[in-house]
């Protein structure tokens, strides 16, 4: 009996609903030190004087670390500009200048408090659009020098650019029966996982052992590493629980300091933020402004589109926001047919807090802009709305921007599959006023990224899988893993184990970021699990004297097909091999295949096409309160291509969060910066939805197989906060009869456009 396909249990549930399962912020080690890390309280300057003389003086400090110990440069895949504490010069408010550790809490800040520190102060630029001008002042005086992962367009503020140019732009836009330009800006919006980033290091026998609650541990390792100035392998990271992560928990943080922390002190030390730390100083979702023209024929064939996307880098690329820059053009052109396209993506250093992933990266943004800016083409030509996605989407065997063929493209089918759910005829023909409607589709990645797995087969027959793949709490790891292997096997779901997250004990993986783990981990488990199985049925095969061929794995057993009596268990067979073959065991890998796309149309582009590519389809009805702006949410439904299901219960699971989040993106957050300052230093004023704000969710999960995934599984987790901002937006504008061109829409937003909108339609003397 199969268990892919089913609900099953998550392995960790229980020791998360109990309270007992140890997470990042609660692990410590005996006579671990307390670390306090001096912050820059200005933007911009020049250090001119640091001495920290007396606060190493002060009883009960152990070691105390500055610049002059990390001598690394690094950043996230492409572009190397970060410092684990500022040298020469601060670049945002937050920047640590330096760390201590001591025995208590109280020493430790008194140490902070002694450390002189005196600066020049510089001119700060905060603006995307006049960091870029002639006359800003440059923020990386030294760019030049920074080492690049692939050539690409960079310069001054600019830090990276990405390109995407194909067919004749010119020509289509010189004979287009309409041309529609838009503006779109979207705001910062922070991951708020409930568990502050934390970390627990200690230094012995040569070498960096941290444990850490992050998404990417061999990320980790490298970026240490490199900033530190030592090799990969002399450093260790350890995965404890994590309590949430939405990327945020990608890339090294607190880290670096802690090791550099734990070598001088000769003791562990344990760093934790605070919630004010963790709002103003971990990398959120990058703010953005996205600018649209785009040419159609009469009948609302979209003929080319130009786009230009200005996304907030902040004062270093730390984060993701520089790698996934190509993104964004995928992003505009993966949904429809756009036979010829320019896009810019340009990713601009500004004197604020870096930037970093967030579920669904650059693509929530993009989308929302497309999305709308085609509301804005219906409204012009008198064509339906849905009808116009209709004769755009694209269709399998077509091309995306990038010259990549969807041959499994199903767009035409979600969005089907959603006006099954909810007629759009009906729902656009029985209009209230202040109520509205939208539905949107939508193409997206899987990451192709590499992974390695071993599995071995136990002298009790149970299953040991080791990974260095991270449970951020989508159940990859605790489910979906387990349950492919179990069946590949034909054991007991319960009877497959998978060991922590441990870069000693496991190969290589890419993390869990872009929907991957299932997906990627979820492979090279496979992979193993396959060999594994052909080792019990050699052995199995001499023990019941049958060819191999002829036997089957139910039931923790093997058996002669049509034989019931005939079987031995798999203990058996594991105490057989041990004294003849060996133990069993075998390790797996996979990375995805390489996939056709015109390279000759891209530059500076290091995500270069969609892996794995899921359509998607969601709809939304709102409606607006007159008096005070409020948007209600009143219906949501999601269709959702996830290849395979291989456990229904915790894909609807990660659609729920991804929707709840998406709401609060369109809705509610925004984390604000006045003069370089996060105002919103706690979860009192950055308001986050709750589950008043959520309505109940209707789900259609559509298996739409992948070649080259797991039993044919696609990534799962990221898509469904994509589009929600999207179609909530459409649905606003649907409602009140004006379009809104920033997030969030906010209760003044809508009463702001709904007097003008008023004051347009009846104009005062």
């Amino acid at each position: 009996m199969t268990v892919v396909g089913t609900s099953v249990r998550r392995a960790d549930g229980d020791a998360k609903v109990r309270g007992t399962a140890v997470y990042g912020m609660d692990y410590t080690e005996p006579c671990a030190l307390v670390v306090r890390v001096l912050r820059s309280s200005v933007p911009a300057a020049r250090i001119t004087r640091l001495d920290t003389s007396r606060a190493e003086k002060i009883p009960g400090v152990r070691a105390v670390a500055t610049a002059a110990d990390t001598p690394g440069l690094s950043g996230m895949l492409v572009l190397k500009d970060q410092t684990v504490f500022a040298r020469d010069e601060i670049r945002y408010v937050g920047e640590p200048i330096a760390a201590v550790a001591a025995d208590t809490i109280e020493q430790a800040d008194a140490a902070i408090a002694a450390i002189e520190l005196e600066v020049d102060p510089l001119e700060p630029v905060y603006d995307l659009e006049a960091s870029l001008a002639d006359d800003a002042r440059v923020i990386h005086p030294d760019w030049e020098s920074y080492e690049t992962f692939l050539d690409g367009p960079r310069g001054g503020n600019l830090a990276w650019e990405a390109r995407v140019e194909r067919g004749d732009v010119e020509a289509a836009f010189a004979s287009a029966h309409l041309v529609v330009e838009d503006e779109y800006r979207t705001p910062r919006q922070h991951q708020c996982s409930i568990e502050p980033h934390a970390a627990v290091a200690r230094y012995e026998q040569g070498r960096y052992i941290v444990h850490t609650p992050t998404q990417f541990p061999f990320l980790v390792r490298g970026r240490v590493a490199e900033l530190l100035g030592v090799r990969p392998s002399d450093v260790r990271v350890v995965v404890p629980a994590i309590g949430g992560g939405f990327g945020g928990k990608l890339d090294a943080m607190l880290e670096p300091m802690a090791c550099v922390l734990a070598r001088k002190a000769g003791r562990p030390v344990r760093v934790v933020n605070s919630r004010a730390e963790e709002q103003a100083t971990c990398g959120p979702r990058e703010n953005a402004i996205v600018r649209l023209r785009t040419a159609v024929a009469k009948d609302g064939t979209i003929l080319a589109q130009e786009g230009v996307i200005l996304c907030d880098n902040g004062a270093n690329s730390s984060g993701e926001t520089v790698a996934c820059a190509n993104l964004a053009p995928l992003a505009l052109g993966g949904t429809y047919r756009i036979p010829s396209a320019r896009y810019v993506s340009k990713v601009v250093y500004t004197n604020t807090v870096p930037t970093a992933a967030f579920r669904g990266v650059n693509g929530n943004y993009c989308v929302f802009a497309q999305e709308m800016h085609l509301d804005h083409i219906a409204r012009e030509l008198g064509i339906d709305r849905r009808e116009l996605r209709l004769r755009n989407v694209l269709k399998a065997g077509e091309q995306m921007v990038n010259g990549q063929q969807l041959d499994d493209a199903f767009l035409e089918q979600a969005l089907a599959k959603a006006d099954e759910i909810a007629p759009w005829e009906e729902l656009t023909a029985a209009r209230r006023p202040l109520r509205g409607v939208a539905v949107v589709p939508m193409t997206w990645i899987t990451n192709p990224g590499p992974s390695g797995a071993t599995v071995k087969l136990g002298e009790d027959g149970t299953v040991t899988v080791t990974c260095a793949a991270a449970e951020i709490g989508t159940g990859g790891v605790a489910t979906g893993i387990r349950q492919i292997v179990a069946d590949e096997l034909g054991v007991p779901f319960e009877d497959v184990l998978v060991t922590p997250a441990d870069t000693d004990a496991a190969g290589y993986d890419h993390g869990a970021q872009g929907s991957r783990t299932t997906f990627g981990t979820g492979s090279a488990a496979l992979d193993a699990a396959a060999q594994v199985r052909e080792q019990v049925l050699d052995v199995a095969g001499g023990m019941l004297e049958a060819s191999p061929e002829d036997l089957e794995l139910v039931d923790g057993h093997v058996g002669v097909v049509g034989v019931p009596g005939r079987r031995v268990s798999l203990a058996a067979v594991a105490a057989t091999a041990m004294w003849s073959s060996g133990p069993i065991s075998a390790a797996g890998k996979f990375v995805a295949p390489p996939v056709p796309f015109d390279a000759g149309c891209m530059v500076g582009a290091a995500l270069t096409h969609f892996s794995a590519a899921s359509y998607h389809a969601h709809l939304a009805e709102v409606e607006i309160d007159p008096d005070t702006g409020r948007v209600r949410v009143t219906r949501y439904v999601v269709v959702q291509d996830v290849g395979r299901a291989i456990n229904p219960q915790m894909i609807e699971g990660q659609i729920q969060g991804g929707v709840a989040q998406g709401i609060g993106y369109a809705l509610y957050e925004n984390l604000r910066i006045s003069d370089g300052v996060v105002v919103d230093s706690g979860l009192e004023t950055y308001r986050l939805p709750t589950a008043l704000d959520v309505p109940p969710i209707e789900i259609a999960i559509l298996e739409n197989p992948c070649s080259y995934g797991p039993l044919g599984a696609k990534g799962v987790a990221e898509p469904s906060i994509i589009p929600v901002a999207a179609v909530i937006g459409c649905a606003v504008a649907d409602a009140i009869g004006t379009p809104l061109q920033s997030l969030p829409l906010t209760p003044f937003d809508v009463l702001a456009a709904l007097r003008h909108r008023d004051q347009e339609i009846s104009p005062r003397d």
